[in-house]
C-alpha cells in the first residue's frame, strides 16, 4: 500500500477486499497521480509514445498502452479517452512493421501474433474494435493449440511466449465483448497447451524448458529461465505470467498447475516479498520497480494474488 496508486488499487481489489467504492476511488488516481498521469502525459501529439506504434526497446505507443493496462488505467476516464482517441485516429505502422502494414491503423495490428496479442489486450481493455486482430489470430492457430511468431519461418511447433500473448488477447476481448463461442475453443486449446507441459515442461520428455529460442543457453543463472519473474514481461512468458492467466481467467487451480505453484511459494522471501529476477534490456519511458534482484512490489502483488486464488479455489 505504500506505492503507486497504480499498485495500491490492485492490492485494495484484490487483497484487502476493500469496499468497491474505495477500489473505484483509488483507481481514478491513476489518470491523474504517479506513475499513470506520467506515462500518460509523456504522449506527442502525434498520438504516439516514442515516435511510433512499436520499436525493439520498450519506449513506443504499444509499450505505454501495456503498461497502462498493467495499471488499470480507467477506461472511461476523461484523460484515457482522450489518449485512445489520438492513437485510433493518428498512428499506423509505418516505419515499424512490414510494408503490407504501413497503413494500418493501430488497433488493427500488424502480422506477428505475439505483437498482435499485445496489440489486443490493450486495444480490448481501453475499448477500442480490436476484431480484425482477433480474426487473424483464430486463423493462426497450430494444430497443438498455441501459437508461434515463427511459423513464417518453416516452425510447425507453438511458442510459450507467443501462446501467452494470444491467451490474453482473446480472454480481454471475451470480458469486455461477451462470450463468445469459437474465440472460447481457441482459449481452451491454448490453455490445454500450457496445461499439458504443466507450465515450463517439454511435453515429449517432461523435462523443464531451460531456456527460449530467442534467450538462448547463454544465461548465468541455475534456474530454467521460466522460473525467474519478470515486470514487466512484455511478449516474454514466464510461470507467474501463466497462473495469473489462469487466475484472471477463473480457471480451476488443477494438479498441473501445482509444481508452478511450488516454483512462486519457494521465492518469497523472510519479509513476504518476491524479487524481481529478471529485466528485460532495453530503454523503458518511466521506471516502475527497483533494480534487478531487489524487492519488487509488482511481482509482489502478482505472486499473491495467485497465492490467494490457488489456495482458495482449491478442492
Amino acid at each position: 500500500m505504500d506505492s503507486d496508486p497504480s499498485i495500491r488499487w490492485q492490492v485494495m481489489r484484490d487483497l484487502t477486499d476493500a469496499p468497491e467504492n474505495e477500489v473505484a476511488a483509488e483507481r481514478a488516481n491513476v489518470a491523474t497521480q504517479g506513475r499513470g498521469a506520467q506515462l500518460l502525459g509523456m504522449q506527442a501529439r502525434d498520438g504516439t509514445w516514442g515516435g511510433t506504434a512499436w520499436n525493439r526497446g520498450w519506449t513506443s505507443t504499444l509499450h505505454a498502452l501495456t503498461l497502462l493496462y498493467e495499471f488499470g488505467l480507467d477506461p472511461q476516464a476523461d484523460p484515457t479517452r482522450r489518449a485512445l482517441d489520438r492513437v485510433r485516429e493518428q498512428v499506423t505502422w509505418r516505419g515499424c512493421g512490414p510494408n503490407e502494414c504501413a497503413n494500418h491503423p493501430f488497433f488493427d495490428g500488424e502480422v506477428e501474433p505475439c505483437i498482435n496479442g499485445q496489440v489486443a489486450v490493450a486495444g480490448a481493455y481501453f475499448a477500442q474494435d480490436v476484431r480484425r486482430i482477433i480474426e487473424r489470430l483464430l486463423r493462426e492457430q497450430l494444430p497443438d493449440g498455441g501459437w508461434n511468431c515463427e511459423v513464417e519461418n518453416g516452425s510447425g511447433r507453438s511458442s510459450f511466449n507467443t501462446t501467452i500473448c494470444v491467451l490474453e488477447a482473446l480472454l480481454e476481448f471475451e470480458e469486455r465483448n461477451g462470450h463468445r463461442r469459437d474465440v472460447s475453443a481457441a482459449r481452451r486449446q491454448g490453455e490445454a497447451y500450457l496445461l499439458e507441459r504443466r507450465l515450463f515442461r517439454r511435453k515429449s520428455t517432461g523435462s523443464t524448458i531451460d531456456f527460449d529460442r530467442k534467450t538462448g543457453p547463454g544465461s548465468t543463472s541455475d534456474q530454467p529461465a521460466w522460473t525467474r519473474f519478470a515486470f514487466p514481461t512484455w511478449w516474454h512468458y514466464d510461470l507467474l505470467r501463466g497462473l495469473e492467466y489462469f487466475r484472471k481467467a477463473g480457471a480451476a487451480p488443477e494438479e498441473r498447475m501445482a509444481e508452478a505453484m511450488d516454483w512462486v511459494r519457494s521465492k518469497r522471501d523472510a519479509e513476504g516479498r518476491w524479487l524481481l529476477e529478471v529485466r528485460y534490456p532495453g530503454p523503458m519511458l518511466l521506471e516502475i520497480d527497483p533494480p534487478q534482484g531487489q524487492p519488487s512490489r509488482w511481482n509482489t502483488l502478482r505472486a499473491l494474488r495467485v497465492l490467494r486464488w490457488y489456495s482458495e479455489g482449491k478442492p
